[in-house]
Protein backbone atom coordinates (compact mmCIF):
# COMPACT_ATOMS: atom_id res chain seq x y z
CA UNK A 1 0.00 0.00 0.00
CA UNK A 2 1.36 3.77 -0.96
CA UNK A 3 -0.21 6.95 0.79
CA UNK A 4 0.25 10.49 -0.88
CA UNK A 5 -0.44 13.18 0.17
CA UNK A 6 -1.96 16.46 -1.78
CA UNK A 7 0.87 19.39 -1.46
CA UNK A 8 -1.91 21.98 -0.70
CA UNK A 9 -3.74 19.70 2.23
CA UNK A 10 -4.17 21.87 5.42
CA UNK A 11 -4.61 25.31 6.32
CA UNK A 12 -4.83 27.68 3.15
CA UNK A 13 -3.46 31.07 4.10
CA UNK A 14 -6.14 32.87 4.94
CA UNK A 15 -7.34 30.28 7.92
CA UNK A 16 -3.52 29.95 8.95
CA UNK A 17 -3.60 33.38 9.23
CA UNK A 18 -6.80 33.74 11.39
CA UNK A 19 -6.07 31.13 13.85
CA UNK A 20 -1.84 32.64 13.54
CA UNK A 21 -3.86 35.74 15.02
CA UNK A 22 -5.96 34.49 17.22
CA UNK A 23 -3.63 32.11 19.03
CA UNK A 24 -0.85 35.11 19.46
CA UNK A 25 -3.30 36.92 21.07
CA UNK A 26 -4.27 34.21 23.77
CA UNK A 27 -0.59 33.95 24.31
CA UNK A 28 -0.18 38.10 24.95
CA UNK A 29 -3.58 38.89 26.38
CA UNK A 30 -5.65 38.13 29.53
CA UNK A 31 -8.47 39.66 29.13
CA UNK A 32 -11.32 37.56 27.52
CA UNK A 33 -11.10 36.83 23.81
CA UNK A 34 -14.40 36.18 21.56
CA UNK A 35 -14.79 34.86 17.47
CA UNK A 36 -18.13 36.39 16.06
CA UNK A 37 -18.77 32.84 14.68
CA UNK A 38 -16.90 29.98 14.64
CA UNK A 39 -13.28 31.10 13.30
CA UNK A 40 -13.26 28.29 10.96
CA UNK A 41 -15.18 25.21 10.70
CA UNK A 42 -13.22 22.64 12.28
CA UNK A 43 -14.75 21.45 15.62
CA UNK A 44 -11.65 20.00 16.90
CA UNK A 45 -10.00 23.44 16.36
CA UNK A 46 -12.81 25.40 18.02
CA UNK A 47 -12.45 22.61 21.46
CA UNK A 48 -8.98 23.47 21.50
CA UNK A 49 -9.61 27.40 21.11
CA UNK A 50 -12.09 27.37 23.82
CA UNK A 51 -9.64 25.38 26.39
CA UNK A 52 -7.11 28.28 25.91
CA UNK A 53 -10.29 30.62 26.70
CA UNK A 54 -11.33 31.67 23.49
CA UNK A 55 -14.96 31.13 23.01
CA UNK A 56 -17.47 31.16 19.29
CA UNK A 57 -20.90 34.21 19.68
CA UNK A 58 -22.91 34.81 18.04
CA UNK A 59 -24.96 37.55 20.44
CA UNK A 60 -23.14 40.59 21.37
CA UNK A 61 -25.67 42.07 24.10
CA UNK A 62 -23.87 42.30 27.37
CA UNK A 63 -20.20 42.02 26.11
CA UNK A 64 -18.29 45.29 27.61
CA UNK A 65 -14.79 44.19 27.47
CA UNK A 66 -12.25 41.99 26.39
CA UNK A 67 -11.05 41.09 22.21
CA UNK A 68 -13.60 40.51 19.61
CA UNK A 69 -11.96 38.41 16.48
CA UNK A 70 -13.62 38.75 13.11
CA UNK A 71 -13.47 35.31 11.32
CA UNK A 72 -11.91 34.49 7.98
CA UNK A 73 -15.07 34.33 6.42
CA UNK A 74 -15.62 38.27 6.98
CA UNK A 75 -18.53 40.10 8.30
CA UNK A 76 -21.08 42.91 6.73
CA UNK A 77 -19.83 46.10 6.91
CA UNK A 78 -22.89 47.57 9.78
CA UNK A 79 -21.74 44.75 11.74
CA UNK A 80 -18.24 45.95 11.85
CA UNK A 81 -19.28 49.06 12.68
CA UNK A 82 -21.05 48.02 15.54
CA UNK A 83 -18.02 46.41 16.97
CA UNK A 84 -15.72 49.23 16.70
CA UNK A 85 -18.16 51.06 18.65
CA UNK A 86 -19.21 48.27 20.88
CA UNK A 87 -15.99 49.76 23.16
CA UNK A 88 -14.16 45.92 22.95
CA UNK A 89 -10.29 45.23 21.20
CA UNK A 90 -11.27 44.48 17.67
CA UNK A 91 -8.97 42.37 15.65
CA UNK A 92 -9.53 41.63 12.00
CA UNK A 93 -9.19 37.93 10.82
CA UNK A 94 -10.95 38.33 7.35
CA UNK A 95 -9.11 36.62 4.68
CA UNK A 96 -7.16 38.88 2.47
CA UNK A 97 -8.74 36.70 -0.32
CA UNK A 98 -12.51 37.58 1.05
CA UNK A 99 -11.70 41.23 1.74
CA UNK A 100 -10.65 41.43 -2.12
CA UNK A 101 -14.14 40.43 -2.84
CA UNK A 102 -15.89 42.62 -0.99
CA UNK A 103 -13.93 45.39 -2.49
CA UNK A 104 -14.88 44.58 -6.01
CA UNK A 105 -18.50 44.41 -4.39
CA UNK A 106 -18.61 47.37 -2.88
CA UNK A 107 -16.65 49.60 -6.01
CA UNK A 108 -18.65 47.87 -8.73
CA UNK A 109 -22.52 48.40 -7.10
CA UNK A 110 -21.61 52.26 -6.50
CA UNK A 111 -20.98 52.59 -10.00
CA UNK A 112 -24.87 51.52 -10.37
CA UNK A 113 -24.09 47.68 -11.44
CA UNK A 114 -26.21 44.79 -10.21
CA UNK A 115 -23.94 41.81 -8.28
CA UNK A 116 -24.93 38.58 -9.02
CA UNK A 117 -23.10 36.19 -6.11
CA UNK A 118 -22.43 32.71 -6.35
CA UNK A 119 -21.82 30.37 -3.18
CA UNK A 120 -23.90 29.18 -0.41
CA UNK A 121 -26.77 31.34 1.14
CA UNK A 122 -26.20 30.10 4.68
CA UNK A 123 -22.60 30.36 4.32
CA UNK A 124 -21.05 33.22 6.41
CA UNK A 125 -18.56 34.77 4.01
CA UNK A 126 -22.12 34.93 1.70
CA UNK A 127 -23.89 36.93 4.49
CA UNK A 128 -21.06 39.26 4.63
CA UNK A 129 -20.23 39.58 0.97
CA UNK A 130 -24.29 40.86 0.49
CA UNK A 131 -23.82 43.58 3.28
CA UNK A 132 -21.16 45.12 1.20
CA UNK A 133 -23.87 45.76 -1.87
CA UNK A 134 -25.05 49.19 -2.61
CA UNK A 135 -28.02 47.40 -3.93
CA UNK A 136 -30.06 44.36 -3.26
CA UNK A 137 -27.90 41.61 -4.26
CA UNK A 138 -28.33 38.27 -6.59
CA UNK A 139 -28.00 34.92 -5.16
CA UNK A 140 -27.46 31.98 -7.22
CA UNK A 141 -26.54 28.74 -5.95
CA UNK A 142 -27.17 26.66 -9.25
CA UNK A 143 -27.45 26.56 -12.91
CA UNK A 144 -31.68 26.58 -12.92
CA UNK A 145 -31.24 29.64 -10.87
CA UNK A 146 -30.03 31.77 -13.77
CA UNK A 147 -33.36 31.80 -15.25
CA UNK A 148 -34.80 33.10 -12.36
CA UNK A 149 -32.85 36.61 -12.40
CA UNK A 150 -34.90 39.91 -13.89
CA UNK A 151 -33.45 41.40 -16.39
CA UNK A 152 -30.53 43.22 -15.63
CA UNK A 153 -28.40 45.65 -17.91
CA UNK A 154 -25.21 46.38 -16.01
CA UNK A 155 -24.20 43.38 -13.91
CA UNK A 156 -21.30 41.94 -12.45
CA UNK A 157 -20.58 38.04 -11.08
CA UNK A 158 -18.32 37.49 -8.10
CA UNK A 159 -18.27 33.87 -6.22
CA UNK A 160 -17.51 32.85 -2.86
CA UNK A 161 -14.12 31.77 -2.52
CA UNK A 162 -14.29 28.46 -1.67
CA UNK A 163 -16.70 27.34 -4.78
CA UNK A 164 -16.25 24.48 -6.98
CA UNK A 165 -14.63 25.93 -9.98
CA UNK A 166 -16.32 24.04 -12.81
CA UNK A 167 -19.67 24.77 -11.53
CA UNK A 168 -18.85 28.01 -11.64
CA UNK A 169 -17.79 28.28 -15.33
CA UNK A 170 -20.66 26.33 -15.92
CA UNK A 171 -22.75 28.99 -13.94
CA UNK A 172 -20.82 32.23 -15.29
CA UNK A 173 -21.58 30.85 -18.87
CA UNK A 174 -25.17 30.60 -18.81
CA UNK A 175 -24.92 34.12 -16.79
CA UNK A 176 -22.60 35.59 -20.59
CA UNK A 177 -25.48 33.56 -22.60
CA UNK A 178 -28.21 35.67 -21.41
CA UNK A 179 -26.59 38.76 -20.27
CA UNK A 180 -23.66 39.24 -22.97
CA UNK A 181 -22.29 42.39 -21.54
CA UNK A 182 -21.66 40.82 -18.10
CA UNK A 183 -18.54 41.38 -16.04
CA UNK A 184 -17.20 38.04 -14.44
CA UNK A 185 -14.53 38.33 -11.80
CA UNK A 186 -13.41 34.89 -11.07
CA UNK A 187 -12.78 35.16 -7.40
CA UNK A 188 -12.54 31.65 -6.14
CA UNK A 189 -9.47 31.16 -3.99
CA UNK A 190 -6.06 30.36 -5.60
CA UNK A 191 -5.70 27.90 -3.33
CA UNK A 192 -9.46 26.24 -3.30
CA UNK A 193 -8.64 26.27 -6.98
CA UNK A 194 -5.09 24.02 -6.56
CA UNK A 195 -6.69 21.74 -3.93
CA UNK A 196 -9.77 20.96 -6.64
CA UNK A 197 -7.28 20.73 -9.42
CA UNK A 198 -4.93 18.58 -7.52
CA UNK A 199 -7.73 16.17 -6.59
CA UNK A 200 -8.35 15.78 -10.62
CA UNK A 201 -4.73 15.29 -11.16
CA UNK A 202 -4.09 12.43 -8.56
CA UNK A 203 -7.47 10.57 -9.59
CA UNK A 204 -5.01 9.15 -12.16
CA UNK A 205 -2.40 8.21 -9.77
CA UNK A 206 -4.62 6.44 -6.74
CA UNK A 207 -7.25 4.02 -6.15
CA UNK A 208 -9.23 5.97 -3.42
CA UNK A 209 -9.31 9.64 -1.99
CA UNK A 210 -9.37 10.29 1.74
CA UNK A 211 -10.43 13.67 2.30
CA UNK A 212 -9.82 15.29 6.46
CA UNK A 213 -11.47 17.98 7.51
CA UNK A 214 -15.07 18.87 9.23
CA UNK A 215 -18.40 17.69 7.97
CA UNK A 216 -19.59 20.79 8.12
CA UNK A 217 -17.26 22.61 6.39
CA UNK A 218 -17.95 23.74 2.79
CA UNK A 219 -14.71 23.86 1.15
CA UNK A 220 -13.71 20.18 2.71
CA UNK A 221 -17.06 18.90 1.12
CA UNK A 222 -16.71 20.32 -2.34
CA UNK A 223 -13.04 18.44 -2.03
CA UNK A 224 -15.54 15.20 -1.84
CA UNK A 225 -17.67 16.56 -4.23
CA UNK A 226 -14.89 16.91 -6.64
CA UNK A 227 -13.41 13.44 -5.66
CA UNK A 228 -16.66 11.62 -6.69
CA UNK A 229 -17.22 13.35 -9.71
CA UNK A 230 -13.80 12.17 -10.71
CA UNK A 231 -14.37 8.38 -9.94
CA UNK A 232 -12.70 8.07 -7.19
CA UNK A 233 -13.93 5.86 -3.92
CA UNK A 234 -14.20 8.73 -1.22
CA UNK A 235 -13.88 8.95 2.21
CA UNK A 236 -14.52 11.83 4.39
CA UNK A 237 -13.14 11.96 7.76
CA UNK A 238 -12.61 14.08 10.54
CA UNK A 239 -10.66 12.55 12.46
CA UNK A 240 -8.45 9.25 12.38
CA UNK A 241 -11.20 7.08 14.29
CA UNK A 242 -13.58 7.75 11.15
CA UNK A 243 -11.07 6.03 8.98
CA UNK A 244 -13.10 2.32 7.16
CA UNK A 245 -9.65 0.38 7.69
CA UNK A 246 -11.04 -2.82 5.79
CA UNK A 247 -11.89 -0.87 2.52
CA UNK A 248 -8.64 1.04 3.02
CA UNK A 249 -6.75 -1.99 3.16
CA UNK A 250 -8.43 -3.58 -0.10
CA UNK A 251 -6.18 -0.40 -1.77
CA UNK A 252 -3.14 0.03 -3.48
CA UNK A 253 -2.65 3.60 -3.60
CA UNK A 254 -4.68 5.77 -1.37
CA UNK A 255 -4.82 9.38 -1.41
CA UNK A 256 -4.90 11.91 1.18
CA UNK A 257 -5.47 15.71 0.74
CA UNK A 258 -7.76 17.97 3.44
CA UNK A 259 -9.89 21.17 4.20
CA UNK A 260 -8.83 24.68 4.16
CA UNK A 261 -9.76 24.15 7.76
CA UNK A 262 -7.63 21.26 8.97
CA UNK A 263 -4.33 21.32 11.27
CA UNK A 264 -1.48 19.77 10.24
CA UNK A 265 -1.72 17.44 13.13
CA UNK A 266 -5.29 16.05 12.15
CA UNK A 267 -3.67 14.99 8.50
CA UNK A 268 -0.57 13.98 9.94
CA UNK A 269 -2.71 11.62 12.69
CA UNK A 270 -4.71 10.41 9.60
CA UNK A 271 -1.56 9.86 7.49
CA UNK A 272 0.01 7.44 10.50
CA UNK A 273 -3.08 5.84 11.17
CA UNK A 274 -3.55 4.89 7.05
CA UNK A 275 0.18 4.14 7.24
CA UNK A 276 -0.17 1.65 9.93
CA UNK A 277 -2.72 -0.44 7.51
CA UNK A 278 -0.20 -3.26 6.18
CA UNK A 279 -1.04 -3.61 2.51
CA UNK A 280 -0.95 -6.58 1.50
CA UNK A 281 2.21 -5.51 -1.66
CA UNK A 282 4.36 -3.97 0.77
CA UNK A 283 7.83 -5.41 0.46
CA UNK A 284 9.26 -6.45 3.92
CA UNK A 285 12.34 -4.55 3.34
CA UNK A 286 10.45 -1.41 2.57
CA UNK A 287 8.78 -2.04 5.73
CA UNK A 288 11.70 -2.32 7.65
CA UNK A 289 13.70 0.20 6.54
CA UNK A 290 10.37 2.63 6.84
CA UNK A 291 10.58 1.31 10.49
CA UNK A 292 14.14 1.51 11.72
CA UNK A 293 13.94 5.32 9.99
CA UNK A 294 11.03 6.35 12.65
CA UNK A 295 12.77 4.86 15.34
CA UNK A 296 16.06 6.76 14.96
CA UNK A 297 14.02 9.80 14.39
CA UNK A 298 11.56 9.10 16.88
CA UNK A 299 14.53 8.44 19.39
CA UNK A 300 16.87 11.35 18.80
CA UNK A 301 19.64 8.73 17.43
CA UNK A 302 19.32 10.79 14.05
CA UNK A 303 20.09 13.99 15.41
CA UNK A 304 22.76 12.87 17.33
CA UNK A 305 24.49 11.36 14.59
CA UNK A 306 23.82 14.08 12.57
CA UNK A 307 25.66 16.41 15.32
CA UNK A 308 28.79 13.38 15.50
CA UNK A 309 29.09 13.43 11.60
CA UNK A 310 29.25 17.33 11.54
CA UNK A 311 31.89 17.08 14.56
CA UNK A 312 33.83 14.55 12.45
CA UNK A 313 33.55 16.35 9.29
CA UNK A 314 34.56 19.91 10.87
CA UNK A 315 37.54 18.55 13.07
CA UNK A 316 38.68 16.53 10.03
CA UNK A 317 38.72 19.50 7.87
CA UNK A 318 39.59 22.01 10.13
CA UNK A 319 42.20 20.25 12.08
CA UNK A 320 40.92 21.58 14.94
CA UNK A 321 40.23 19.07 18.02
CA UNK A 322 40.47 16.28 15.68
CA UNK A 323 40.58 12.20 16.97
CA UNK A 324 37.52 9.79 17.38
CA UNK A 325 36.66 11.21 20.87
CA UNK A 326 35.31 15.33 20.39
CA UNK A 327 32.22 13.61 18.15
CA UNK A 328 31.26 10.92 20.21
CA UNK A 329 31.28 13.08 22.89
CA UNK A 330 29.15 15.63 20.40
CA UNK A 331 27.02 12.58 19.82
CA UNK A 332 26.29 12.14 23.34
CA UNK A 333 25.76 15.36 24.85
CA UNK A 334 23.18 16.11 21.93
CA UNK A 335 21.20 12.56 22.49
CA UNK A 336 20.95 13.73 26.25
CA UNK A 337 19.81 17.25 25.55
CA UNK A 338 17.39 16.30 22.93
CA UNK A 339 15.96 13.72 25.18
CA UNK A 340 15.73 15.95 27.77
CA UNK A 341 14.03 18.54 26.21
CA UNK A 342 11.54 16.87 24.38
CA UNK A 343 10.35 15.28 27.36
CA UNK A 344 9.86 18.29 29.05
CA UNK A 345 8.11 20.03 25.64
CA UNK A 346 5.19 17.30 25.70
CA UNK A 347 2.93 19.46 24.93
CA UNK A 348 3.88 20.70 21.81
CA UNK A 349 4.66 17.57 20.35
CA UNK A 350 1.00 16.52 20.50
CA UNK A 351 0.48 19.02 17.84
CA UNK A 352 3.18 19.74 16.01
CA UNK A 353 3.99 15.75 15.70
CA UNK A 354 1.46 13.14 17.06
CA UNK A 355 3.84 10.20 16.21
CA UNK A 356 6.71 11.87 18.56
CA UNK A 357 4.25 12.45 21.43
CA UNK A 358 2.87 8.93 21.26
CA UNK A 359 6.73 7.35 21.00
CA UNK A 360 7.05 9.40 23.73
CA UNK A 361 4.54 8.88 25.72
CA UNK A 362 5.02 5.35 25.32
CA UNK A 363 8.67 4.89 25.91
CA UNK A 364 9.84 8.16 28.25
CA UNK A 365 11.14 6.18 30.94
CA UNK A 366 13.89 4.40 28.93
CA UNK A 367 14.55 7.01 26.77
CA UNK A 368 15.39 9.19 29.84
CA UNK A 369 17.39 6.30 31.40
CA UNK A 370 19.55 6.41 28.09
CA UNK A 371 19.56 10.30 28.32
CA UNK A 372 21.31 10.06 31.74
CA UNK A 373 23.26 7.09 31.17
CA UNK A 374 24.40 9.28 27.61
CA UNK A 375 25.62 12.14 29.95
CA UNK A 376 27.45 9.96 32.46
CA UNK A 377 29.26 8.25 29.29
CA UNK A 378 30.00 11.50 27.96
CA UNK A 379 31.45 12.56 31.36
CA UNK A 380 33.82 9.39 31.35
CA UNK A 381 35.21 10.55 27.91
CA UNK A 382 35.14 14.24 29.13
CA UNK A 383 37.82 13.02 31.68
CA UNK A 384 40.08 10.88 29.79
CA UNK A 385 40.16 14.24 27.11
CA UNK A 386 40.67 16.40 30.11
CA UNK A 387 39.35 17.72 33.65
CA UNK A 388 38.63 21.17 32.22
CA UNK A 389 36.61 18.97 29.25
CA UNK A 390 34.59 17.53 32.03
CA UNK A 391 33.82 20.40 33.91
CA UNK A 392 32.65 21.90 30.94
CA UNK A 393 31.02 19.63 29.92
CA UNK A 394 28.88 19.26 32.81
CA UNK A 395 28.34 22.98 32.99
CA UNK A 396 26.98 22.76 29.07
CA UNK A 397 24.13 19.79 30.70
CA UNK A 398 22.92 21.85 33.38
CA UNK A 399 22.69 25.17 30.87
CA UNK A 400 20.93 22.20 28.66
CA UNK A 401 18.45 20.83 31.11
CA UNK A 402 17.58 24.55 32.13
CA UNK A 403 16.31 25.05 28.96
CA UNK A 404 13.00 23.67 29.51
CA UNK A 405 12.23 23.88 33.44
CA UNK A 406 10.84 26.71 34.94
CA UNK A 407 13.13 29.38 36.69
CA UNK A 408 10.84 31.84 37.99
CA UNK A 409 9.48 30.34 41.69
CA UNK A 410 5.72 29.49 41.65
CA UNK A 411 3.87 31.36 43.64
CA UNK A 412 5.69 34.55 41.24
CA UNK A 413 5.15 33.16 38.10
CA UNK A 414 1.85 35.26 37.45
CA UNK A 415 3.94 38.57 37.36
CA UNK A 416 6.09 37.30 34.73
CA UNK A 417 5.52 36.50 31.09
CA UNK A 418 8.93 34.56 30.91
CA UNK A 419 9.03 31.53 33.36
CA UNK A 420 11.87 29.78 31.04
CA UNK A 421 14.50 30.45 29.38
CA UNK A 422 12.59 28.58 26.33
CA UNK A 423 10.03 31.36 27.04
CA UNK A 424 12.24 34.05 25.28
CA UNK A 425 11.45 35.08 22.06
CA UNK A 426 13.67 32.91 19.43
CA UNK A 427 15.48 31.59 21.72
CA UNK A 428 14.97 27.66 20.82
CA UNK A 429 17.18 28.36 17.50
CA UNK A 430 20.07 30.16 19.52
CA UNK A 431 19.97 28.26 22.18
CA UNK A 432 20.41 24.78 19.93
CA UNK A 433 22.99 26.49 18.01
CA UNK A 434 24.96 27.69 21.03
CA UNK A 435 24.91 24.02 22.19
CA UNK A 436 26.11 22.63 18.94
CA UNK A 437 28.89 25.18 18.53
CA UNK A 438 29.75 24.36 22.33
CA UNK A 439 30.15 20.94 21.90
CA UNK A 440 31.57 20.81 18.62
CA UNK A 441 33.93 23.71 17.92
CA UNK A 442 34.61 25.69 21.82
CA UNK A 443 35.10 22.01 23.57
CA UNK A 444 38.26 20.62 21.41
CA UNK A 445 39.95 24.54 21.61
CA UNK A 446 40.40 23.79 25.28
CA UNK A 447 42.95 21.13 24.56
CA UNK A 448 44.49 22.75 21.61
CA UNK A 449 48.33 24.50 22.42
CA UNK A 450 48.63 26.42 19.62
CA UNK A 451 44.95 28.13 18.38
CA UNK A 452 45.41 29.20 14.84
CA UNK A 453 42.56 31.50 15.44
CA UNK A 454 41.18 32.25 11.51
CA UNK A 455 40.93 28.39 11.62
CA UNK A 456 38.91 27.94 14.74
CA UNK A 457 37.23 31.58 14.52
CA UNK A 458 35.69 29.92 10.95
CA UNK A 459 35.07 26.68 12.52
CA UNK A 460 32.87 28.08 15.47
CA UNK A 461 30.74 30.86 12.82
CA UNK A 462 30.52 27.74 10.46
CA UNK A 463 29.40 25.63 13.00
CA UNK A 464 27.07 28.18 14.56
CA UNK A 465 25.03 28.78 11.24
CA UNK A 466 24.91 25.80 9.91
CA UNK A 467 23.31 24.66 13.24
CA UNK A 468 21.07 27.54 13.64
CA UNK A 469 19.51 27.11 10.15
CA UNK A 470 18.91 23.59 11.09
CA UNK A 471 17.08 24.42 14.22
CA UNK A 472 15.31 27.31 12.54
CA UNK A 473 14.09 25.06 9.93
CA UNK A 474 12.37 22.11 12.17
CA UNK A 475 10.89 25.74 14.08
CA UNK A 476 9.24 26.81 10.86
CA UNK A 477 7.80 22.94 10.86
CA UNK A 478 6.35 23.22 13.71
CA UNK A 479 4.92 26.73 14.11
CA UNK A 480 0.99 25.73 14.28
CA UNK A 481 2.00 23.44 18.08
CA UNK A 482 4.41 26.15 19.12
CA UNK A 483 1.58 28.69 18.82
CA UNK A 484 -1.25 26.47 20.25
CA UNK A 485 1.46 26.28 23.82
CA UNK A 486 2.61 29.40 23.80
CA UNK A 487 6.36 29.28 22.24
CA UNK A 488 7.42 32.35 20.64
CA UNK A 489 10.15 30.80 18.03
CA UNK A 490 11.73 32.55 15.45
CA UNK A 491 9.21 31.88 12.59
CA UNK A 492 6.29 32.94 15.04
CA UNK A 493 8.52 36.62 16.08
CA UNK A 494 9.28 37.29 12.76
CA UNK A 495 6.98 35.39 10.69
CA UNK A 496 7.49 32.15 8.04
CA UNK A 497 8.51 34.54 4.83
CA UNK A 498 11.04 36.68 6.85
CA UNK A 499 12.17 33.57 8.08
CA UNK A 500 13.02 31.86 5.02
CA UNK A 501 14.42 34.89 3.90
CA UNK A 502 16.90 35.16 6.70
CA UNK A 503 17.78 31.30 6.49
CA UNK A 504 18.39 31.57 2.77
CA UNK A 505 20.25 34.88 3.52
CA UNK A 506 22.13 32.74 6.29
CA UNK A 507 22.87 29.81 3.68
CA UNK A 508 24.36 32.66 1.30
CA UNK A 509 26.60 33.79 3.66
CA UNK A 510 27.89 30.19 4.89
CA UNK A 511 28.47 29.13 1.22
CA UNK A 512 30.96 32.23 0.72
CA UNK A 513 32.69 31.77 3.45
CA UNK A 514 33.37 28.27 2.82
CA UNK A 515 34.58 29.23 -0.79
CA UNK A 516 36.26 31.98 0.78
CA UNK A 517 38.28 29.32 3.23
CA UNK A 518 39.32 27.46 0.46
CA UNK A 519 40.63 30.40 -1.68
CA UNK A 520 42.65 31.83 1.30
CA UNK A 521 43.34 28.27 2.41
CA UNK A 522 41.89 28.32 5.69
CA UNK A 523 40.14 25.29 5.42
CA UNK A 524 42.40 24.13 2.78
CA UNK A 525 40.44 22.46 -0.28
CA UNK A 526 38.74 20.02 1.80
CA UNK A 527 36.38 22.90 3.01
CA UNK A 528 34.02 21.81 -0.25
CA UNK A 529 33.17 18.97 2.02
CA UNK A 530 31.24 21.53 4.43
CA UNK A 531 28.99 22.81 1.16
CA UNK A 532 26.87 19.09 1.30
CA UNK A 533 25.01 20.17 3.97
CA UNK A 534 24.65 24.02 3.65
CA UNK A 535 23.23 22.61 0.27
CA UNK A 536 21.02 19.94 1.37
CA UNK A 537 19.67 22.72 3.75
CA UNK A 538 19.08 24.73 1.05
CA UNK A 539 17.55 22.17 -1.06
CA UNK A 540 15.42 21.22 1.92
CA UNK A 541 14.16 25.03 2.59
CA UNK A 542 13.28 24.86 -0.97
CA UNK A 543 11.41 21.88 -0.97
CA UNK A 544 9.26 23.37 2.14
CA UNK A 545 8.68 26.22 0.59
CA UNK A 546 7.06 24.61 -3.17
CA UNK A 547 5.58 22.28 -0.74
CA UNK A 548 7.53 19.17 -2.90
CA UNK A 549 7.26 17.54 0.74
CA UNK A 550 5.45 17.69 4.13
CA UNK A 551 7.51 18.31 7.42
CA UNK A 552 7.60 14.49 8.65
CA UNK A 553 9.55 12.09 10.52
CA UNK A 554 10.93 11.40 6.79
CA UNK A 555 11.70 14.91 5.83
CA UNK A 556 13.30 15.32 9.39
CA UNK A 557 15.32 12.06 8.17
CA UNK A 558 16.50 14.02 4.96
CA UNK A 559 17.47 16.83 7.00
CA UNK A 560 19.43 14.80 9.42
CA UNK A 561 21.24 12.96 6.50
CA UNK A 562 23.07 16.20 4.93
CA UNK A 563 24.94 16.60 8.05
CA UNK A 564 25.69 12.36 7.88
CA UNK A 565 26.18 12.56 4.29
CA UNK A 566 28.96 15.12 5.46
CA UNK A 567 30.73 12.81 7.94
CA UNK A 568 31.27 10.39 5.36
CA UNK A 569 32.45 12.08 2.91
CA UNK A 570 34.96 13.11 5.22
CA UNK A 571 35.61 9.41 6.13
CA UNK A 572 35.98 8.34 2.92
CA UNK A 573 37.60 11.55 0.93
CA UNK A 574 39.81 12.96 3.66
CA UNK A 575 40.94 9.87 5.86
Amino acid sequence: MKVKLAKTAGFCMGVRRAIEMVLTETNKSEKPIYTYGPIIHNNQVLDLLASKGVHSIEDLEGLKAGTIVIRAHGIPPKLRQYLKNSGLKLIDATCPRVIRVQTIIRSYTRKGYDVVILGDSDHPEVIGLMGYSEKPAYLIQALEDVAALPQLERLFVVAQTTQDEQVFDEITAAIKKRFPNTVIFNTICEATHQRQQEIRNMAEQVDSMVIVGGYHSGNTQRLVQVADKAGLTTFHVETEHDLDKERLAQMEIIGVTAGASTPNWMIKNVMQEIEGIRGRRDPFLFLFFKRVVKILVLSNLAAATGAFSFAYSISTVSRVGQGDLFPILAFLYIYAMHVFNKSLDKMASVYNDPERAAFLKKHWRFLNLLGVIAIAVGMIVAYFISFHTMIALFALSLLGIFYSIPIIPVKKRWKYRYVKIKDVPGSRSLSEALAWVSVISLLPLLNTQDIIWPVALTSIIVTFLISYVRTALFDIFQVQGDLIVGIETLPITLGEKRTIILLKSVLLILGMILILTSFFDVFGTSSYILLIPVMGLAACLMAYEKRWFIPDINFEAIVEGNFILAGLAAFFLIT
